[in-house]
Order: C-alpha cells, then structure tokens, then sequence
C-alpha cells in the first residue's frame, strides 16, 4: 500500500532540487525526497557535529542544519546520560545519502536490505521508492528502533523492522536484491554476503585503522565473491561491533628524531590511503594539526608510532613507520597517483582484498623491514 505524502517543507523541495542540479537525484528520487521531510526524521534538540566535539541545536538553527547538506547527530555516547558527548548516531549528509542510493541503483519490487536504521529516514526513502513491503531494516540499539518506528508509523509507512546486530543481516528474510550498510564496516560480515541474491548489489562505506572512510558497490558475482569499485569518500560512524579501541601510548624512551622530505599532505588523499591500507596492514593514520602545523601520527599494535609535521619526523618503537609510509607513498606516486575509483574490494569466504584498476591486481602487504630479511 503506497503511504500518502508528508505535508510538504519548503526546504526539503529546495535540498532535493539542489542535490537534483548536482546530478545526484533522478527525477524519480527526487520526487521521493520531496515527499519526505527529514526534520520529521530529526529528534529536536539535535547536534552538530563541531571540530572538538558536539553543540546541541534547536529551533530554526535545528531546522537550518536539517535543511543544508550537513549531517545532524541524533544520538550521544549511545544514549547513556553523562558521558564525554561523543557522537554515536545521526542522519547522514544529505548529498551521501543521495550517492549511496544513486549507486545501490533500486528498482521497485526489488528487495532491499538496510543495516543500521538509526532515524528511519533512509528506510522512509526506500519504502516510497521500492514499497514498504520490500524494505527490511535492522538496528541494534533497540531506543532508536523503537523511535524510528514511530516515526515511520507517523508517515504511514510500515518496513520490517528488527532490533539485532546488522553484521548477521536478516536470514529470515533473504535473499535480497540489494543491501544498503548506513555505517562503516572494517570488512564485510560473511552472513551479508551470503544474503545477497544473484546479480544482487551491497553498497557500504567502509573505514580501516588506515584511513576514514570510503564507499563501495560491490555486485555477487557468478562464484558468490563480492566485487566492485570505490566510488566516494565518506566517514560514517563504525557498525559498533567494528569500532576500535584507544591506541595506548608509544614508548617514548625509544624516540629518534630527524628530517623528511615527505609533507603530511602527501599521505593524505584518499587514493593513498585506500593504497596504505593495504601495504601497511594494522597500521593506524590519524591527520590533524599540533600547534597550527599540519602532522600526521602513525602507531602499530607493536609500539611502533611516528608523527612527522613541519619538515621533521619523531619515530618511536622497533618499526620505523615513517620508512615504511615514504616507501608506499613512493610506490603509489611511481603508479600514476590513483585517484578513489581506481580502487576495488573483493570479498571472498576466505576474506577480502583491495585491488588496483582489476580484480587481479591485488595489493599485497608490505612486510615490516625486520621480517623481510635481507
């Protein structure tokens, strides 16, 4: 049964042609969009997302952030009164929103899988796009379940919808044509994969200790391997069953200071990260800026750490990391400098690997210096 439209909100028609003009809404989307408001979809006081932290929102200025290309966090430190204020749900930037569904590329009738509810207003965009019957959504925080819920009820729109943790999907439902993750997931959960029906499609971003966040089409192939290319940066909040702990703190008895050539800047494009990630597996990079000068920080589980900015480098542990990433940012220059959709990810049952313009190209892991031998 098709639900009747939302009454309608001038800035949602105005979000909608302006995602339309930049060529990320078709007009069968657009129409979609513009019958679904997302303040109805945004829990009032909602948050912005600042550098050091959250502000909380109300008002017009809660109804301006909802109607610009922003994200809005819906939910703090999951839920949990008093904690630091960490962000740990929120309705995504519109325009990647858009991408992720242009790329997921429904049909109506198709059977469509979303992993990670949060608001409900993707699964509200899905239901007017494939019909309600055909949209299954999971969430593991059984608050925003049952929030969403309302809402969605609210709307008159009535997806199936279970309180679980996504990385297991929803067997008793599957197959499905397509299957949208609306978080980051460090590698594709086997029981997803195992759910998509032939020529299905699974679009998710994904995030590594490497880099922050890129999204991927994957299609089934005929062996039952997922393949397929980036298509977009985007930092999403990690499927929680994927989130990493706090790195602990380098030994800095073992500091080693000197020169380098190779800026921050230079490992901070996407295309290198997606390439770093692969050559330098486990290693964690974080950019930022320490007194107003741009630094990179790397750390390894084995102590192992380097923060270079500002022409210098300080090296920590019995890897030197900084050696290693000059030798990758090396290797990816001598390739042409890759750009994001030059990448891939295939899954396979064993587990799954980045590749470089084909599937065969796989990127191998770099051995550390000392496990290489001479």
């Amino acid at each position: 049964m098709t639900a009747p439209p939302s009454p309608a909100h001038p800035g949602q028609a105005a979000l909608a042609g302006e995602l339309a003009e930049r060529g990320l809404l078709s007009p069968e989307w657009r129409e979609v969009w513009e019958r679904t408001p997302r303040h109805r979809f945004v829990p009032d006081p909602a948050w912005k997302q600042l550098r050091r932290g959250c502000e909380a929102v109300t008002g017009q200025e809660r109804m301006e952030l909802i109607y610009s290309d922003q994200p809005v966090v819906t939910q703090l430190d999951d839920g949990e009164l008093g904690g630091p204020g960490v962000a740990t749900s929120s309705n995504s930037m519109p325009s990647m929103v858009a991408r992720q569904l242009s790329a997921l590329d429904v049909r109506p009738g198709h059977r469509v899988l979303e992993i990670g509810t949060a608001t409900g207003y993707v699964a509200a965009l899905l239901c007017r796009r494939v019909g309600e019957d055909h949209v299954f959504t999971v969430e593991i925080d059984a608050a925003l379940a049952a929030q969403a819920r309302a809402r969605l009820d609210a709307e008159g729109l009535h997806p199936t919808l279970r309180v679980a943790d996504g990385g297991a999907g929803l067997a008793e439902h599957a197959p499905y044509d397509r299957i949208l993750s609306t978080c980051a997931l460090r590698e594709v959960p086997r029981a997803l994969a195992g759910q998509l029906a032939p020529d299905g499609v699974l679009v998710t971003p994904t995030t590594d200790v490497f880099y922050g966040g890129a999204t991927v089409r994957l299609g089934r192939q005929d062996d039952g391997q997922l393949s397929g290319r980036f298509f977009h940066g985007a930092s999403y909040m990690p499927m929680r069953s994927h989130r990493l702990a706090k790195p602990g703190s380098p030994d800095t008895t073992t500091a080693r200071r000197r020169k380098t050539d190779v800026a921050p800047e230079r490992l901070h494009p996407l295309g290198f990260a997606l390439y770093g990630s692969a050559r330098l597996p486990g290693v964690r990079m974080t950019h930022g800026f320490h007194q107003d000068v741009r630094t990179v920080w790397l750390q390894a589980e084995d102590g192992s750490a380097a923060v270079a900015g500002g022409g210098t480098v300080t090296v920590y542990g019995p890897r030197d990391l900084w050696a290693e990433a000059e030798e990758a940012e090396a290797e990816y220059a001598a390739r042409g400098r890759p750009d994001t959709s030059s990448f891939g990810l295939t899954v396979t049952p064993h587990g799954q690997y980045l590749w470089l313009h084909d599937p065969a190209e796989a990127i191998l892991a770099m051995l550390p210096r000392e496990a290489a031998g001479p």
